[in-house]
């Protein structure tokens, strides 16, 4: 790879200083008229010490920091506080350069130094920018093996100058910030001032492809109008300069929330549901689940969570808060007593809408393990942050979906796609018939996408040629794991993707921050049209970017079982046969003896579910419908049962007798163990039975 050229800074210079020997009048080492050496006092030698701050505007809290030096030995392994602060002491002997890493499950950042002294090394995402453009292939995972050979790699002026071209490329947003930072060792807290605030103003995506590494920078500017393109830069780590960003107005990031606020709203959550039920809500039941109404909810750490401490001002995806008995409603876990100890934690500010409202992310945990993470929406009132809701009146979503599909019994066709999961719920009325129409979907490149309920599915699916497909994703592109299968995955596989596809550069030049609009249109045609609009937080990833993740995966133990029992079938599907007391008809996900269905490798995110597909039973030579069923699993869960669930009255893969057992004849050929990132990227590992030819 070509890595840019720098000119203009000098590597340090070592000034040698040798003394002469010989005759003269230079006398001799020995004291006056002694003729012996004095004493020589040995300095003590001191252990330095690296500290600084990790964070993303909000403190990077909980992570562990790592240090590399140059010979490739961890001269230090520590943990940041709350605050986002860590402090190493290196050993003696400890070689300069060195790499600081700090990670938090999938997350990481990284920043570097040329001194073994004492110093500030920030880890930040600015710093991860400096360490990719550094990196050999820009991976800043890469950067500590490559100075074990080339410690040149990093020096003080290597360092000053992608540091200095990076400050070049922000200075329109310091200059309305009205701020200098110095990146790498500025002295700096997670406290909304200074260089942090700097950091709260912006998003940054660092994405390693194996050559290089795809960069975007993101202005968390208040839009003028929803639709509203995001003031971004993008570059690779290789490029021979990097674009400025575009003017900024000092206007346009007054509504930003400091650190202190977003934080301040999380713990006042965690505050509400570390209340018992019976305390949350009028009529609650410590020991179960009730239903009721904003009004119901009594306790004032819950009121005073939304706007004018009030719960019936909040409205998202057609719900208010509350819970009916079908566990519908906005905030429903605060009329259920296994929510009591909910943890909602690792707030992060992503982005503000037209009225000057907060979209944030964050993730919550339960008392079991159970977790997720997603997004709210809050508004400033006061410098306290309240919950609003989005105000849409239907159930979507918007996010990148990034897939390894695994095809166990004809692995050549394995693949992996990249592209969007436009998630749209299969709303239906009392009698179990959708109220859907269709749903047109237009996408920021300008295209329209035709969505419709089918079957037995519990969202919509993309509509191909006036038909349904079995998909709510649009791929954007697609390829096979192994490149020496020819073709295209669509060839074999059939699913609906971008005509023409979509090559590398093309998903690249896509943005972060891309608006999406859905317009619902209702079976019953005197209802209006309803339209909504969604802002991502990243793009799709480009199917390079997607060969460097790491997945969970299904253990070799249940691989090789779904494998010995699929051989036989010519399709590859798992079929359920008649109901048997001793062996109902669910879905255990576990390997013989009841061990480990999945692994979750180092840099991999846990899943957060399990789900399951295929069909209801064959009648009359009609194939069945298509299902999807899907469980809830715990960070922590290696194994997990699915039991069946019906869609509509109409939906026949659940046994009549016993509906939570699959019908005899149900078919079973992919398995998916899926999360969601910080980002919201959707990660999918796909676990196909099916057999191609």
């Amino acid at each position: 790879m070509n890595k840019k050229a720098r000119a203009g800074f000098a590597a340090a210079v070592v000034l040698s200083l040798a003394a002469c020997g010989g005759g003269g009048d230079g006398g001799s080492a020995s004291g006056p008229g002694t003729g012996t050496t004095p004493p020589v006092t040995e300095p003590v030698a001191t252990q330095a010490t690296l500290s600084g701050v990790a964070a993303t505007g909000a403190a990077f809290a909980g992570a562990t920091v790592t240090v590399t030096d140059q010979t490739g030995a961890t001269v230090c392994t520590t943990q940041t506080d709350d605050k986002g602060a860590y402090s190493c002491t290196l050993p003696l002997g400890t070689k300069a350069p060195l790499v600081i890493k700090a990670s938090r499950e999938e997350l990481s950042f990284y920043s570097t130094t040329a001194s073994a002294g004492s110093g500030t090394a920030n880890v930040t995402p600015l710093t991860t920018i400096v360490v990719s453009q550094l990196a050999p292939d820009g991976n800043p995972a890469s950067l500590a093996g490559a100075i074990v050979t080339k410690p040149d790699t990093v020096t003080a002026a290597t360092i000053q100058a992608e540091a200095s071209e990076l400050l070049t490329a922000l200075q329109p947003l310091l200059s309305a910030l009205n701020v200098t930072i110095d990146p790498m060792s500025g002295v700096f807290a997670a406290d909304g001032t200074g260089q942090d605030k700097v950091l709260d103003a912006i998003s940054v995506s660092v994405r390693p492809d194996g050559t290089a590494a795809n960069i975007e920078i993101t202005v968390k500017a208040q839009p003028a109008t929803a639709d509203a393109a995001p003031i971004s830069i993008v570059f690779r780590s290789d490029a021979t300069s990097v674009p400025t960003l575009p003017a900024i107005t000092a206007s346009q990031l007054e509504a930003i929330p400091s650190p202190a606020m977003v934080a301040g709203l999380f713990e006042r959550m965690t505050a509400c549901y570390a209340l018992p039920a019976s305390q949350r809500v009028a009529n609650g039941n410590d020991s179960g689940v009730v239903t009721g109404t904003a009004a119901n909810v009594v306790a004032p750490a819950c009121r005073s969570l939304f706007l004018n401490d009030d719960p019936a001002t909040f409205y998202s995806n057609g719900n208010n808060v509350g819970r009916d008995a079908n566990n519908r409603g906005a905030y429903a876990s605060l009329f259920r007593s296994g929510a009591t100890g909910l943890k909602w934690e690792r707030g992060n500010f992503e982005f503000l809408r037209t009225n000057g409202d907060v979209v944030m992310s964050y993730r919550w945990v339960d008392t079991t393990g159970n977790a997720d993470n997603d997004t709210l929406i809050a508004r400033n009132v006061n410098g306290t942050l309240k919950l609003v809701g989005n105000g849409n009146a239907y159930s979507a979503s918007v996010r990148p979906l990034s897939e390894d599909r695994e095809l166990i019994n004809t692995p050549a066709f394995s693949s992996y796609t990249t592209g969007y999961n436009i998630s749209i719920d299969n709303r239906v009325d009392g009698n179990g018939a959708p109220i859907f129409a269709k749903v047109v979907a237009t996408t920021p490149m300008g295209t329209q996408l035709t969505f419709v309920p089918s079957g037995g599915l519990s969202y919509l699916v993309i509509q191909s040629n006036n038909s349904p497909t079995a998909t709510p994703v649009y791929r954007l592109a697609a390829a096979y794991r192994d490149a020496a299968t020819a073709g295209n995955p669509v060839d074999k596989e059939g699913f609906f993707t971008a005509t023409p596809q979509y090559d590398e550069a093309g998903v690249r030049a896509l943005q972060d921050q891309s608006v999406w609009k859905l317009e619902f249109f209702h079976v019953d045609a005197q209802v209006p049209n309803v339209v909504q609009s969604y802002r991502t937080l990243s793009r799709a990833q480009t199917i390079a970017e997607i060969r460097q993740l790491v997945f969970a995966d299904a253990t070799p133990a249940l691989r090789a079982e779904l494998i010995a029992e699929t051989a036989a079938s010519n399709s590859g599907s798992l079929v359920f046969g008649a109901l048997d007391p001793a062996e109902p008809n669910i879905i255990d996900f576990s390997a013989d003896g009841d061990t480990a269905g999945w692994v979750v490798p180092g840099g991999a995110l846990a899943p957060t579910s399990l789900s399951a597909y295929g069909r209801a039973p064959t009648v009359n030579n009609v194939q069945g419908a298509r299902y999807n069923d899907t469980v809830g699993v715990s960070i922590t869960a290696r194994k997990a049962k699915l039991y069946c669930s019906k869609q509509s009255q109409s939906d026949a893969h659940c046994d009549a007798t016993s509906p939570t057992q699959y019908a005899q004849g149900t078919t079973l050929n992919m398995f998916e163990l899926w999360a969601r990132n910080t980002r919201q990227v959707e990660l999918s590992k796909k676990i196909g039975t099916y057999k191609l030819q």
